[in-house]
């Protein structure tokens, strides 16, 4: 996306098309001497199983600037899964983990925290994300650390140069990085973050005008992406969401933890392609409709969670503005689809941004009669006042 525009909050890292990669990984070796990586990849074992999982394993191998890679395996029951996981790694050696998280060790584990209060009872990304930050967090040589999802189709490694760089270089002092990049192949994808959340900020900001986390959500171009890095402090300090809240939960986290000026995004500079989630109208508890549902409940407790009221009468207001501001984004959707010659079905989006509204309602009553929501897995900075040798309990774990 080569333009320079920058956004009211967040400073946004352009794809000028300039930059070789060869060159931004020659800038990474030198930088990690001092500023050594860990690369955390949540996989599932159906997509350990999947075509871009090999493909990712296949770029790692020529990324030496990464010192640790930590594949943190989850909705993996079997043992089998296990050891399929470790073959497919083994060609990056000793410097690759792999954490099974539904393993009888790290499950014991887990046990230990529940049983003293500890919420890490909900399996999922979050918890695989958290774990994994636990085992980077016992080396104290790990200085940044990097997340990207593993069902990634067209994967290579400028899109993880990407995400190093402005963490570790040392003219540098971001402490938060998040990917953007265009989800299109023959159409337009990116449903929930075009249709739901985008128009959903603006008319929250109508309502809200001077919320500056909303305006801090809404500087970021994909708020949902799954691609971040951070540095240790944050790793440290964040409370991780263990549902589908987990990317803006992470956002409303680093607005907590951090300062503005050190928020930065990066371009990932591809049609970035990847699984895509069901969409049934009908499945309020699956796919995307869960999901919307998730993200819905996470903004709504974390503004109630910095003294914003919300009233039903709030609500009702927030559902009409926010189907209009979704109207007026199905026209500009259909023109650059048009533009782009790229297919669209009208008729699809209407349909779907009626059933966001929909959402937006029914986590509204899910918000009024549970306004604390799920309980976010405490920071490894309490874990460890409680158990200080956890982290490398979980290391000798893996």
């Amino acid at each position: 996306m080569p333009d320079f525009h920058q956004h009211d909050l967040v400073t946004t890292l352009h794809d000028l098309h300039t930059g070789r990669l060869d060159r931004l990984e020659d800038m990474l070796r030198d930088a990690t001497k001092q500023n050594r990586i860990g690369l955390v990849l949540p996989v599932t074992a159906s997509d350990m199983r999947a075509e871009p999982f090999n493909r990712i394993v296949s770029e790692l191998v020529h990324a030496d600037y990464i010192d640790t890679v930590i594949v943190s395996l989850g909705v993996a029951p079997h043992q089998s899964d296990y050891e399929q996981t470790v073959a497919k790694v083994a060609p990056l050696g000793e410097r690759a983990k792999v954490l099974w998280t539904d393993g009888p060790k790290i499950q014991s584990l887990y046990g230990e925290l529940i049983d003293t209060g500890i919420a890490v009872s909900s399996p999922g990304k979050g918890r695989s994300v958290w774990t994994a930050f636990g085992y980077l967090l016992a080396d104290p040589k790990i200085d940044t650390f990097v997340l990207h999802d593993c069902d990634i189709v067209d994967y290579d490694r400028l899109l993880l140069t990407r995400l190093c760089l402005p963490m570790v270089h040392p003219a540098l002092d971001f402490e938060f990085c998040k990917a953007y990049y265009a989800r299109a192949t023959d159409r337009m994808h990116g449903r929930v973050v075009r249709l739901l959340v985008a128009p959903l900020l603006r008319a929250l900001i109508r309502i809200y005008p001077n919320s500056e986390f909303l305006r801090f959500l809404a500087s970021f171009r994909y708020p949902l992406s799954g691609e971040f890095s951070l540095t240790r402090n944050l790793a440290r300090t964040n409370r991780i969401p263990s549902d589908w809240g987990l990317e803006v939960g992470t956002l409303a986290e680093v607005y907590r933890n951090t300062s503005l000026k050190r928020v930065c995004q990066t371009d990932l500079c591809r049609l970035y392609e990847h699984k895509h989630q069901d969409f049934s109208f009908e499945e309020k508890s699956a796919g995307l409709m869960r999901m919307a549902t998730d993200i819905l409940t996470t903004i709504y407790r974390t503004l109630a969670s910095q003294g914003v009221l919300m009233s039903d009468s709030m609500f009702t207001t927030l559902r009409a503005s926010y189907l209009r501001l979704a109207q007026d984004c199905i026209r500009q959707y259909a023109a650059d689809a048009l533009v782009n010659d790229l297919q669209f079905d009208r008729h699809l989006e209407e349909n779907s941004i009626d059933a966001f509204a929909e959402c937006i309602t029914n986590a509204s009553q899910l918000f009024h009669a549970d306004p604390r929501g799920m309980e976010a897995i405490p920071n490894w900075t309490r874990v460890r006042a409680a158990f200080p040798q956890f982290t490398q309990r979980l290391r000798d774990a893996t």
